[in-house]
């Protein structure tokens, strides 16, 4: 996996694409300094503990991040950026290993592609990269990636691994450059992601010794002969006969880009033996590795897969105060793409979540699409080094018998309690929405029941026409029946309770009488009975009798 290198090649597509914050120098190069300190943090720990604290495409947009902030802020930046300074190791590759650029999208490989041929394409395995030097035929050395340049001796670790070959049927010294990856049967990345399996391949490296049974799970896919024959078929040939067989037959010649998208497209919705986090083009012809440097080269690059995740700015912490008083803060993000959706807005489910993971703006967050289709946060990436304050709603003051009206602090209870009273489950009014409540400027649940056909075709943004649909909606509305009333007014579930009759009737049953039908329960029966009781509802029934809505 080329960790490090790949944000490069999307720094050249879009490190000018977002705009810059707005912060004076103090606060930006807090911030650039923040952003520093956490990616040496998750570089330290991949490249010398073999864990990855981050997954790689938040790795990625995290550096993309940090790249743009410099170019903005170029006098916040502290030294150059190097997240290989600790990654290097006493054994020196005998032909460095690259690393790769990314492209970006469908246009940049077709960008890349043109003027060049002899193309070749493979999966882009997620594992840790290797360098196997084989003298006489035997195993000479194992060498870790590192830096590129020099990486730690993991050779005897490799010759517990049943994938590496320790003996080969040629003399030569041969130079082989490969992923460790670990086995998966059946691996659809799409369906799985990365699951944690280049973790589990690093971890088993890194580790002090190698066990049996982690070592059986370990897989080599071998991606170039440096010093090979010339031409990429007599290398694939030659590997083909030492016995890498499986790389050869996944690594195939590519004509046009929309071959590149297909390929792309199937390994990332079929079965694979690995782990995959896009695909690799390459050129069959390229120089000799006696003059490879670590650093991207112009004959290979990388195209990923679509981002499962996506690193997004906290804009604004909101609180949404349901009908039945649970509040639930929602974040505005930067708007960020995931598998083609415009995410820009993400809630958190509760309260107490917020509080645990103290959310502010100008936050970082990790985003993803549950089941495909409903954004999540997955965690806090880090966060900005200031704080604001928020107005919290405080729950004790939110219940299902608070807010019955549009005072301070209970706009956003009532306002729910409005929609669900004309929605679907409550009236089934018509026409009627969240927009329609917001023109009317209600002070009462109930206080529509009273407005003529002329007043409300006197309201901003209401004609005659409109006004008289919705007179008719509210008209209609008075006819619903007495149980289906009780519901949209937030009547809590009764269970099998009968609801028919009247309000004298239903008032009159205690907390015991509720709970003695199925479905209810002893707190059940209580709010239950508490509703028929509570000073607004009571006032509310009093609107209902005026209006001669049936069973109040």
């Amino acid at each position: 996996m080329y960790r490090w290198i790949a944000s490069l090649g999307l720094l050249a597509c879009t490190a000018q694409a977002a705009p810059c914050p707005d912060w004076p120098a103090t606060r930006a190069q807090q911030e650039v300094a923040a952003l520093e300190r956490r990616l040496a943090e998750w570089d330290r720990a991949y490249h010398t503990q073999g864990q990855a604290l981050v997954d790689d495409e938040i790795y990625d947009q995290s550096r993309y991040r940090l790249a743009q902030w410099q170019t903005c802020f170029p006098q916040a930046s502290g030294p150059g950026d190097a997240p290989l300074r600790d990654a290097g190791g006493p054994i020196e590759h005998p032909v460095p290993q690259t690393g790769l650029a990314k492209l970006r999208d469908a246009a940049a490989v077709s960008a890349w592609m043109a003027g060049r041929d002899d193309l070749w394409i493979q999966p882009k395995v997620d594992g840790v990269a290797v360098t196997l030097v084989y003298r006489d035929g035997r195993l000479q050395r194992a060498i870790s990636r590192g830096d590129g340049r020099s990486g730690q001796d993991w050779t005897a670790r490799a010759r517990l691994i049943e994938a590496i070959p320790q003996q080969l049927p040629r003399t030569d010294g041969l130079i082989l450059q490969g992923e460790l990856y670990w086995r998966t049967p059946s691996h659809v990345q799409a369906r799985d992601g990365g699951n944690g399996l280049r973790g589990l391949a690093a971890g088993a490296m890194a580790r002090g010794e190698l066990d049996a049974p982690r070592a059986a799970q370990i897989g080599l896919f071998v991606w170039d002969w440096p010093n090979g024959p010339a031409s990429m078929e007599e290398r694939l040939q030659g590997l083909r006969e030492l016995g890498f067989v499986d790389s050869t037959e996944l690594t195939l010649p590519l004509h046009t880009p929309e071959e590149a998208r297909q390929w792309r497209e199937r390994w990332y919705r079929q079965p694979l033996p690995f782990a995959s986090d896009g695909v690799v083009l390459r050129q069959g012809h390229r120089p000799s590795g006696a003059g490879w440097v670590a650093e991207p080269p112009s004959w290979a690059a990388a195209w990923k897969y679509p981002p499962r995740q996506a690193l997004a700015e906290v804009r604004a912490v909101q609180f949404r105060i349901g009908r039945t008083g649970r509040i639930t803060p929602l974040l505005q993000l930067q708007p960020v793409e995931l598998d083609g959706r415009r995410v820009q807005r993400v809630g958190l489910g509760s309260l107490q979540r917020w509080q645990k993971l103290d959310i502010r703006p100008g936050d970082q967050v990790q985003v993803a699409l549950a089941g495909l289709t409903i954004p999540r946060i997955d965690a806090v990436v880090w966060r900005s080094q200031q704080r604001p304050e928020l107005s919290v709603p405080d729950p004790a003051q939110h219940h299902a018998l608070s807010c019955w009206r549009p005072t301070p602090g209970c706009e956003s209870q009532f306002a729910a309690r409005l929609q669900w009273l004309g929605g679907k489950r409550g009236l089934g009014m018509s026409g009627v929405g969240a927009g329609t409540w917001d023109k009317l400027q209600l002070e009462g649940l109930l206080d529509w029941l009273e407005l003529r056909e002329s007043e409300l075709a006197a309201l901003p943004g209401l004609g005659p026409r409109s006004a008289a649909n919705l007179h008719a909606s509210f008209a209609g509305a008075r006819q619903r029946s007495f149980p289906q009333w009780l519901v949209a007014l937030g009547l809590p579930p009764s269970g099998s309770a009968p609801l028919q009759g009247d309000w004298q009737t239903l008032a009159a049953r205690s907390a015991g009488d509720w709970d003695g039908y199925a479905g209810v329960g002893a707190t059940r029966a209580t709010q239950l009975a508490a509703f028929f009781r509570h000073p607004e509802v009571l006032q509310l029934r009093e609107q209902l009798q005026r209006a001669g809505v049936a069973g109040f």
